[in-house]
């Protein structure tokens, strides 16, 4: 890689998911139930971000953490050709394990794990100044402690050192308490390109009006700022300078693994966006990644460069 090249830096959760299913209901206690389908993975959102990059034959940094155990060798054997930055800490390696409902619902159980110990220093240690155009992703602050208290300061430096902020910030556990509220607040202040749902961004606007709630979460982001709601089958809505563009795209039915569904998109989106693709095409390219990986099962099975075809403007 060129060092005066656009870089892209992932920066959050990396640990491993166990992937069940399909479960039809859920069974008394003390009974065992077999499932006919299960996948071992990296996981997390920054770790999922990241696989669907280097699906996409990018090579983006990934900073972020492990644990000290077995589990953590097995992992960094999942990340193999990407770049990675991770900070070993003296833990049990994080897991989730995720079952996916007939319904197409999902059930997550999550140990707190090495996500608990990633701290500043290291981030701050393992971003380096960027050239422009360079965009720094940051995943799941809630589980992530040790980042969650000096966010907004490490959103502000990213911003510094040359890089468009980018965020995802997922659900809190704790739920939309008014102090989560001004904690978000305070970390929107800084994004160039805010990646979330529509009941996130519903929740963080205090209104089950989809419409009222981009323009009140709008006006939290910094001028000229992207406001990206993912819309799952519906696609995704894209905002900025109080326009808004929707991008539609048909999805496969009977897709039995959504788990990183939101993760895939967010790189197909940031991917085109470091290629000087609009907002239309760049949404386009998010829906487009997400939609060509989340047939696949196991993912494992995907070759990088498999999916390239996915940054390519719409005809």
């Amino acid at each position: 890689m060129k060092h005066d090249q656009p870089q892209f830096s992932i920066i959050g959760d990396v640990s491993v998911d166990l992937v069940l299913g399909t479960l039809n209901s859920w069974p008394k206690i003390g009974t065992e139930q077999l499932l006919p389908r299960s996948e071992l993975r990296a996981g997390g959102s920054a770790a999922n971000s990241a696989l669907a990059a280097r699906h996409l034959g990018l090579s983006p940094r990934l900073i972020g953490a492990i644990g000290n155990d077995d589990l953590a060798q097995w992992l960094l054997l999942q990340l193999a050709g990407i770049p990675v930055d991770l900070q070993t800490c003296a833990s049990d390696t994080t897991m989730s394990v995720g079952l996916m409902h007939a319904d197409g619902e999902r059930t997550f159980f999550t140990s707190c794990g090495h996500l608990q110990h990633l701290t500043p220093t290291f981030v701050r240690e393992h971003l380096p100044p960027a050239p422009a155009g360079s965009i720094a992703l940051f995943t799941a602050p809630f589980l992530l402690p040790g980042l969650r208290h000096d966010y907004s300061q490490l959103l502000a430096q990213a911003s510094a050192r040359g890089y468009q902020v980018a965020l995802d910030p997922g659900w809190p556990p704790e739920g939309w308490t008014p102090r989560v509220h001004e904690e978000v607040e305070g970390w929107l202040a800084h994004c160039d390109h805010l990646l979330i749902n529509e009941l996130e961004a519903m929740s963080i606007a205090g209104t089950q009006d989809l419409t009222l709630a981009v323009q009140r979460v709008a006006r939290l982001l910094k001028p000229g700022a992207h406001l990206i709601i993912k819309l799952g089958a519906a696609g995704a809505l894209g905002h900025v300078d109080g326009q808004s563009t929707h991008y539609a795209i048909e999805v496969a039915h009977g897709i039995f693994d959504t788990v990183g569904a939101g993760d895939s998109f967010n790189t197909g989106y940031l991917a085109a966006r470091l290629n000087q693709a609009g907002l239309h095409d760049a949404l386009g390219a998010g829906c487009r990644t997400a939609a060509a990986i989340l047939p696949r099962f196991p993912r494992k099975t995907i070759t990088a460069g498999e999916l390239s075809h996915c940054l390519q403007p719409s005809p």
